[in-house]
């Protein structure tokens, strides 16, 4: 799982202790921090902007596996993930809480290599972080965290603006995310069969990293801003593209039509998925975890988008009533379903 030179029991600093540790060195950096860590609340001061929060969970033994998931990388993307919410909106990620319950098994060490990455991508994204909790847990190690953002009223994207005749875009590369969980469990089941056998993964870092290492898309919203291009619908790419799609239809009350052979997938994830028995094109629209984001943009600002080499235009919104299609290479259609991440089919 992790390994330390030396091990330090959290209980001999207790709660209180334990969190005057961890943020002992954390610097504030925004302005709009009036108070952070170290009273009963923080205190910020957003002006008349709008203030934009989003909160998720992250729990072992369902959304990430210490056996090959070293702490460090996930202490920073459970910050980045939630960013990448704020950024969804059109808007400036400013702060995040951090609350975390772990057992006896983790020792002062182990949560120091977790706030490490944390903190790491606070630095990164110019994030504040203002406060938190800490508990003891018998279910093993659990990740809250609360993204705060803000933004002026007029520049917020919701999922229900998508009109008839939008273009559908995507950012970066979609698929790597789910390619590289599948190696990370192959190499896992190798292990626990032979522990000798060390881990195959030469080669293949990139889709290592954007499953253990995503990085949140705050530059495509700082990309639509220099453009002067307001998307009219946004969602990052959590659950798999045709899960976001399907929000953004149902929410917009439209259909839309996607292109497979638009679709953007790096050729490592392509060649990998293939050496798995997988359909490259399932993984992208069933896969999650890309943290892309997934926009639409008026065919009006075609012109300004179209050279952008990190973003690829996939389709196009329809009226409700032709439905949600996919047109495969062959120019065969079909219905798209959201097959993606389900957090509680397991339960």
């Amino acid at each position: 799982m992790f390994e330390q030179t030396e091990r330090t029991e959290i209980e001999k600093l207790g709660e209180f202790g334990l969190i005057d540790h961890l943020t002992k060195h954390i610097t504030l950096k925004q302005n709009t921090t009036i108070k952070g860590v170290g009273d009963d609340a923080a205190v910020l001061d957003f002006s008349n902007k709008k203030t934009l929060i989003s909160t998720d969970m992250l729990l072992e033994g369902i959304h990430f596996d210490l056996a090959f998931t070293p702490l460090k990388h996930l202490g920073y993307k459970a910050i980045q993930v939630n960013l990448s919410d704020i950024y969804a909106m059109n808007g400036i990620a400013s702060h995040v809480t951090v609350s975390l319950g772990f057992s006896s098994k983790f020792s002062l060490e182990a949560i120091e290599e977790l706030y490490s990455g944390m903190l790491l991508a606070c630095d990164k994204f110019n994030i504040d972080l203002i406060g938190g909790d800490t508990t003891s847990s018998k279910q093993g190690l659990v990740i809250s965290i609360t993204s705060i953002g803000y933004a002026e009223e007029k520049d917020i994207v919701y999922r229900n603006g998508a009109q008839e005749g939008d273009l559908i875009c995507v950012s970066g590369d979609l698929g790597g995310a789910y390619v590289g969980l599948q190696l990370l469990e192959r190499e896992k089941q190798v292990f626990l069969a032979n522990p000798n056998i060390q881990p195959d993964l030469e080669g293949k870092d990139y889709i290592i990293e954007r499953q253990l290492k995503p990085e949140a898309r705050i530059d495509i919203v700082d990309l639509l801003k220099k453009m002067e291009i307001k998307p009219t619908s946004m969602i990052d790419i959590s659950d798999g593209l045709a899960s976001e799609i399907l929000h953004i239809t149902r929410q917009s009350k439209k259909g839309c039509k996607l292109y497979e052979e638009k679709f953007p997938i790096d050729p490592m994830t392509a060649e990998t998925a293939r050496e798995f028995g997988l359909d490259p094109t399932v993984c992208a629209l069933n896969g999650g975890e890309d943290y892309e984001l997934l926009f639409t943009i008026k065919q009006a600002d075609y012109d300004r988008m179209k050279h952008d080499v990190d973003v690829s235009i996939i389709g196009y919104i329809t009226e409700e009533n032709a439905g949600n299609q996919l047109i495969t290479k062959a120019g065969n259609v079909h219905d798209i379903k959201a097959q993606g991440w389900n957090a509680f089919k397991s339960i």
